[in-house]
């Protein structure tokens, strides 16, 4: 059974950072993408960052760019995001995914962890 354990959520301050821990087991995660998505109060799900199974290929939305960064493990079934300079924007429930290929549209992902909750205060 595969399982996605998120950790690493909390409340901070804007400009204060956090960093999410993700680890998947269950079985073998090699040529599979991992990421995070992240939902806010009142919206829709929306992809943030996915990095591929090598780390040599890593996408972002624009709203994160040079603020978020995400590192993966070397068993390759973990992945960390680390969130820096944080805006109440980013306030929203954080969802690991992982999937063959992650795509920016959240219906197609195969597997997803619980959540963590990110709250920014302003």
């Amino acid at each position: 059974q595969v399982q996605l354990v998120e950790s690493g959520g909390g409340l901070v301050q804007a400009g204060g950072s956090l960093t999410l821990s993700c680890a998947a087991s269950g079985r073998t995660f090699t040529y599979y993408d991992m990421g995070w998505f992240r939902q806010a109060p009142g919206k829709e799900r929306e992809f943030v960052v996915a990095i591929n199974w090598s780390g040599n290929n890593i996408r972002y939305v624009d709203s994160v760019k040079g603020r978020f960064t995400i590192f993966r493990g070397y068993a390759e079934s973990t992945v960390t995001l680390q969130m820096n300079n944080l805006q109440p924007e980013d306030t929203a429930v954080y969802y690991c995914a992982v999937d063959r290929r992650i795509a920016t549209a959240p219906g197609a992902i195969e597997y997803w962890g619980q959540g963590t909750q990110v709250t920014v205060s302003s």
